[in-house]
């Protein structure tokens, strides 16, 4: 274990080998720099003195934070921390590879996973010293693609799980000449996660659907998970064997969704290989060349593998042969994906949580305390806190929303959330075209052409084309639930952690998502 002071000379940036460093502090920090370990992870600049705790429910870990350090006592992240001292200097202490955690303890402590290891260690404002990391990350790992990003439309926060052939040809003939560059088809065209081909709802299948969309000369995208499967999938019926497994021998749960136990494919086995790569091959075969790859994570998970190799090591390779077989000319977007072992493999990256039509719910932001839920609020929270990615890698905020009734949120919110995506760089919306009015649809066109010079001018503040706007305020993080608030939180917390429980949640949840649909749909005529 090697240790370092940090005096008032200290040089701005020093690269230290070693699986282990302390850097001791000589007063006690401001705030400290919380890094969460995949997309929807929170990060976010705590005062040093508060402890944020996981998230509830406890069932859902594996799915939104790292499930080795859920219940870590002290604050800490992946990969990378920092603090904030009394003279406004910030100290980072950053892993330049995989399998790596920094602890707040005394002192800034970082250890890589029983492995060899460089570390960057940097002193200076907040800028310099994540400017800094971001640069010795991309020249280890890999920097972003030279090509834009495209202007996305997505089927998922207007149709969820009930987008089908007819709706989808609808959402085409509607489009007119909006200047999208990409159709993606999420989450719903499947016949089970884990069961990649078309379901009854796509009659004419994936590659006709791609061939529509070409047609109104736009590129056509596709969401898969490959890395994990439903219980009820083919795929976990015929393969168990592919499946990752505790030393016990039980089945690593990567949470519960789609209303069932998901699991996570062991990729180090060498059939799992051969399928990771066929399932990305059949994709492109069907001529997607835009490729939304979710809930990554589960390839990055702890259990006992075919090949004893440190789990995001494992979890990189699979990318690697998943990159390898989209070929040069696909566009590769993760998403809930460990950050740094993505960098350099994927074009563009999710990094934050998924938005929603609603600036955030109490039951999740207060009583649950889970800053990874799915809300707009969320979303930008952790964004914002990982703008320093944008030098490495391009960041995908989700999408922003333009049609008044296909959301709860107000305009102010819905002009922070456009905001944010001007200051990505990265242009995504899900609003069914037939769903904006007149003026709606110019504002969405003006957002997909506009390139409005950006400046930041605080920590949390920009100049968007001459327009000020601070985030300040949007990104606060609630405080731990008291008194009977906090009464409500130990009962709903237990409750919430019930598979029963949570498969009905999710159950209303795509119910009311369906019945949303319908009705906005209905009062706008169609």
């Amino acid at each position: 274990m090697q240790t370092l002071d940090i005096g008032i000379d200290a040089p701005s940036s020093q690269v230290i080998p070693g699986e282990s460093l302390i850097i001791r502090l000589s007063e006690t920090p401001k705030r400290y720099y919380w890094h969460g370990w995949q997309s929807w992870s929170l990060a976010y600049w705590a005062d040093s003195a508060r402890f944020i705790p996981p998230g509830k429910p406890y069932i859902l870990h594996p799915l939104q934070i790292d499930p080795v350090y859920a219940t870590h006592p002290r604050p800490h992240g992946s990969w990378v921390g920092a603090v904030e001292l009394a003279d406004g200097r910030i100290i980072l202490l950053g892993a330049l590879g995989t399998d790596a955690h920094v602890e707040l303890n005394g002192g800034l402590k970082g250890t890589y996973d029983g492995q060899p290891g460089e570390w960057l260690v940097a002193v200076g404002d907040e800028r310099a010293v994540f400017a800094d990391y971001a640069r010795e990350l991309a020249a280890r790992l890999g920097s972003k693609t030279a090509r834009p990003a495209p202007r996305v439309w997505c089927s998922w926060y207007s149709l969820y799980e009930s987008i089908d052939e007819r709706e989808l040809l609808n959402v085409l003939r509607h489009m007119g000449d909006l200047p999208f560059d990409v159709v993606q088809v999420d989450d719903g065209w499947q016949r089970r996660v884990g069961d990649w081909e078309p379901n009854r709802k796509f009659p004419s299948g994936m590659q006709t659907m791609q061939e529509r969309i070409r047609a109104t000369d736009r590129h056509a995208g596709i969401w898969l998970a490959p890395l994990v499967a439903v219980r009820s999938s083919r795929l976990f019926h015929d393969h168990p064997d592919w499946f990752l497994r505790d030393e016990r021998g039980h089945l690593v749960s990567a949470g519960l969704n789609w209303g069932e136990p998901v699991h996570a494919l062991d990729t180090t086995h060498p059939l799992v290989t051969q399928y990771l790569k066929d399932l990305i091959q059949k994709m492109r075969a069907w001529g997607y060349r835009y490729l939304k790859l979710d809930f990554l994570y589960a390839g990055a998970l702890p259990g006992l593998r075919r090949e004893n190799i440190p789990r995001e090591q494992a979890y990189r390779h699979a990318l690697h042969v998943m990159r390898d077989a989209m070929g040069d000319d696909a566009y590769f977007l993760a998403c809930g994906a460990p950050i740094i072992p993505t960098l350099g493999l994927c074009d563009a990256l999710r990094i934050g949580p998924d938005v929603a039509g609603n600036w955030e719910s109490h039951r999740d932001a207060v009583l649950l305390h889970n800053p990874a839920i799915p809300g707009a609020r969320n979303a930008l929270r952790t964004t914002m806190n990982r703008l320093w990615l944008k030098d490495i890698v391009q960041i995908d905020p989700d999408v922003a929303y333009f049609s008044a009734s296909g959301s709860d949120l107000t305009l102010e919110q819905r002009d922070l959330l456009k905001a944010l995506a001007l200051i990505c760089g990265f242009k995504a919306t899900s609003d069914l075209p037939v769903w904006l009015t007149d003026s709606e649809r110019e504002q969405l066109r003006q957002f997909l052409k506009d390139s409005p010079r950006i400046a930041r001018t605080g920590r949390l503040a920009f100049s968007i084309g001459g327009h000020q706007l601070d985030f300040s305020d949007a990104i606060d993080l609630p405080l731990d639930p008291a008194g009977w608030s906090a009464l409500q939180s130990r009962v709903l917390g237990w409750v919430a952690n019930q598979a029963w429980a949570l498969q009905i949640d999710l159950m209303l949840g795509r119910r009311a998502a369906r019945r949303k649909v319908r009705k906005v749909s209905a009062a706008n005529g169609i």
